[in-house]
């Protein structure tokens, strides 16, 4: 063997058992009270071209009129045509850290019976969050992905989902979001619980900051101190811990939908050495009627007959064997090759993870 062959044979060796690339940690975990928050409100939407609600919704009705009252304009509900606006909920997601003055997008959707939003306008609206305060007032005319052409139930085409709409930057903060920021401690919320990930994100918190002790309280929360050199610098100090690269552990899982026949699994989910013998068996039962007709001048009766003829047809069982180290995909593709429809290979698999076989959690959407 020359020195070449060896070198490459090396080389392919050492790619072979080195590890993956590490995950940075703001991946994995985030900051404990650092998070969105849901906003709602109920807004109109006017200026549409006849596609609003129609007399059958009442409110919208009443919120117009309580509108121009406060605009100083006097009118009746029943007085009023409502076929060019729509009563609409309007939501949005508070950014963590947002500050008065910043925009976000918002969403408008219909609650009447209104046809189309599109081309509206969203009138100011005040966006309340849970605990009753107004965060966020929205304005900005309305833009649908779809839309709705021609009259009629029968004479229509509709297009997408016109009656939901996005205001791009319709939304203006007008109350700093309720974020807890940390301080003195920062508590890291792992995206999925897993007490191997982290304890390795500990260790690594250890082994970059020396004076900053971290522990894993359990498998979704790690705490960590904020060391003396960062003090009155938390934001600094979040922004080293994020950049940390840390090699995660997660449990391999195949997930099944029986309904559609999908099946989503990693590369490297490994089977233990098994044999598996598949067949289907089909039997048919069929009913056909046949006439009973007497003889001329005979003394019979004309009668209707049932003739049952029963057929079994066993196809023959298709045998797939799989060595030591083959993996969920090697199993899939073999089971196409011999015919098998989604559904045998989900009860395949549903039968492997029962005799342990199967070294994944197989879940069942």
């Amino acid at each position: 063997m020359n020195r070449a062959l060896l070198a490459a044979l090396l080389t392919a060796a050492l790619l072979r058992s080195a590890p993956g690339p590490a995950t940075r940690l703001k991946e994995l975990a985030t900051l404990e009270g650092v998070r969105e928050n849901q906003l709602i409100g109920y807004g109109v939407v006017v200026g549409l071209a006849g596609t609003g609600d129609k007399r059958q919704t009442v409110f919208s009705a009443q919120s117009l009129t309580n509108m121009l009252e406060r605009m100083g304009v006097s009118v009746t509900p029943s007085a009023i045509l409502i076929r060019n606006m729509a009563a609409v909920m309007v939501t949005a997601n508070l950014p963590a850290f947002a500050q008065p003055g910043s925009r976000i997008d918002i969403a408008a959707s219909a609650i009447g019976d209104a046809a189309n939003l599109q081309g509206g306008m969203l009138l100011l609206t005040p966006l309340r969050g849970a605990d009753g305060q107004v965060y966020v007032v929205a304005q900005g005319s309305v833009v649908t992905g779809g839309f709705a052409a021609g009259r009629g139930a029968g004479n229509g085409t509709i297009v997408n989902h016109p009656t939901v709409g996005r205001v791009p930057g319709g939304g203006i903060v007008e109350r700093a979001a309720p974020t807890v920021a940390p301080s003195k401690q920062v508590r890291l919320q792992l995206k999925h619980s897993d007490f191997t990930t982290a304890v390795r994100i500990a260790k690594a918190v250890n082994s970059r900051f020396a004076s900053s002790p971290a522990r894993a309280e359990h498998g979704g929360l790690v705490v960590v101190e904020t060391p003396p050199e960062f003090t009155g610098k938390t934001a600094e100090f979040v922004a080293e811990l994020e950049s940390l690269g840390i090699e995660s552990d997660f449990v391999p899982r195949v997930l099944v939908n029986e309904r559609t026949g999908t099946i989503t699994m990693g590369k490297d989910i490994r089977i233990k050495p098994v044999a598996i013998l598949h067949g289907n068996l089909a039997v048919e039962i069929q009913t056909t009627y046949g006439v009973s007709q007497p003889a001329p001048l005979g003394q019979g009766e004309t009668a209707v007959i049932p003739k049952v003829d029963v057929n079994v047809k066993e196809d023959k069982a298709h045998s797939v064997i799989l060595k030591e180290g083959s993996t969920v995909e090697e199993l899939v593709r073999a089971l196409t090759l011999v015919g098998s429809t989604p559904r045998d290979v989900v009860a395949i698999l549903q039968s492997l993870r029962a005799s342990g076989a199967l070294e994944a959690e197989l879940e069942v959407m």
